[in-house]
C-alpha cells in the first residue's frame, strides 16, 4: 500500500506541479513569508519551483526515504536554503514554514484530482504528510547547525577583538585583558601574544589584568601558561593590574604567580623601560617655553 501511495503521489505531483506551486506560493504569502523583507517574491518562487522539481524526481525513484540516494539533491537544497536563511537572520519558524506550508496545497490539489480509490489516496496523503514532516525536521536541524557555527565564529571574533596586543615602545608590548579567562580564550591570548612578540621582536610583554574581575586558581594557571609560552619565545613578562581584593584572594587560595607583578600598568611600563636602560623624566618648564635654564 505504501508503494502504491508513493506512485500515486508521484503521478499527481507530475501532472499538477504548476497548480501545487501556485497554491504553495499563496500559502507562503498568507503565512507571512515576505513580511520580513529578507527575501523577494521572485527568489521565493524560484526556491519553491526548484524544490517541487527535485521532490518530484526523488519520488519518481519509488521511495520516500529521505536518506536514500534519490533524495540527495533534495537534502542538499534544503541545507543550502537553511544555511542561507540562518545567516540572513530568519527565525526557525520562518525557515520551517518553507516545508510545512506545502502540506495544505498538496492535500487540496490531490483531493481535487484523485485518480485512485479512497484507500490508496488516504495512504498517499498520509505518506506525503510523514515525508514533509521528516523534511521539515531535516530543515530545522540544518538551520540549527548553521546557527551554532555562526555563534561559535562570532564568539571567536569577539575573543580576538577583546585581546589586542599593543606596542607601548620598541621591544615592549602590552596585553590588556578584560573579562574572564577560560581555556579557549587563553589559547587566543597566547597565540596573539606570541605572534606579536615575533613580529615586533619584543623582549618584554606586560599582561594587564585590571579588567579581569576575579583571579582564582584556574585563571592563575591560564596566566602562567601564557607567561611560560612568552618566555619560550625569549620575552620576559610583567603582570600588572592586581587589585588589593584580588591580591588577598590569591594569598588566601595559595596562588603564586612566578612572575614580576606591579599594581598598575604605568608601574609595569616604568619597570620595562628601566630594564631597557631607559626612563621617563620630567622636562624643565622653562625649557618647554623656550627659555634658558637658570645658571647654577
Amino acid at each position: 500500500m505504501a508503494q502504491a501511495g508513493t506512485q500515486v503521489t508521484s503521478e499527481l505531483l507530475n501532472a499538477h506541479e504548476a497548480e501545487v506551486l501556485q497554491q504553495w506560493l499563496q500559502q507562503l504569502k498568507e503565512d507571512g513569508a515576505l513580511h520580513s523583507g529578507r527575501i523577494r517574491e521572485g527568489e521565493l518562487q524560484t526556491q519553491c519551483s526548484q524544490f517541487l522539481r527535485l521532490l518530484r524526481e526523488a519520488l519518481g525513484a519509488g521511495t520516500q526515504d529521505i536518506d536514500a540516494p534519490a533524495f540527495a539533491p533534495v537534502r542538499e537544497m534544503l541545507s543550502d536554503v537553511s544555511a542561507s536563511r540562518a545567516t540572513q537572520g530568519f527565525s526557525p519558524r520562518e525557515t520551517t514554514l518553507f516545508i510545512f506550508s506545502l502540506k495544505q496545497p498538496l492535500f487540496d490539489v490531490f483531493g481535487r484530482h484523485a485518480v485512485a480509490d479512497q484507500t490508496v489516496m488516504m495512504a498517499a496523503n498520509w505518506s506525503m504528510g510523514l515525508l514533509l514532516d521528516r523534511l521539515g525536521l531535516y530543515t530545522m536541524e540544518a538551520y540549527q547547525r548553521t546557527r551554532e557555527e555562526l555563534i561559535v565564529r562570532q564568539q571567536q571574533e569577539i575573543a580576538e577583538l577583546s585581546t589586542p596586543v599593543i606596542k607601548l615602545w620598541d621591544g615592549i608590548l602590552a596585553l590588556p585583558l578584560i573579562g574572564t579567562l577560560d581555556s579557549q580564550r587563553t589559547q587566543v591570548v597566547m597565540e596573539n601574544l606570541l605572534e606579536s612578540i615575533v613580529q615586533q621582536s619584543a623582549g618584554i610583554a606586560i599582561i594587564d589584568i585590571t579588567g579581569v574581575p576575579t583571579v582564582d586558581t584556574l585563571t592563575a594557571q591560564h596566566l602562567l601558561k601564557t607567561v611560560a609560552a612568552a618566555r619560550l619565545m625569549g620575552a620576559d613578562c610583567i603582570i600588572s593590574g592586581i587589585r588589593p581584593q584580588i591580591a588577598q584572594t590569591m594569598v588566601h587560595l595559595g596562588v603564586e604567580l612566578d612572575v614580576v607583578s606591579k599594581a598598575t600598568l604605568a608601574d609595569a611600563f616604568a619597570l620595562a623601560l628601566a630594564r631597557q636602560g631607559r626612563g621617563v623624566m620630567r622636562r624643565r618648564t622653562d625649557a618647554l617655553s623656550g627659555g634658558h635654564a637658570p645658571q647654577a
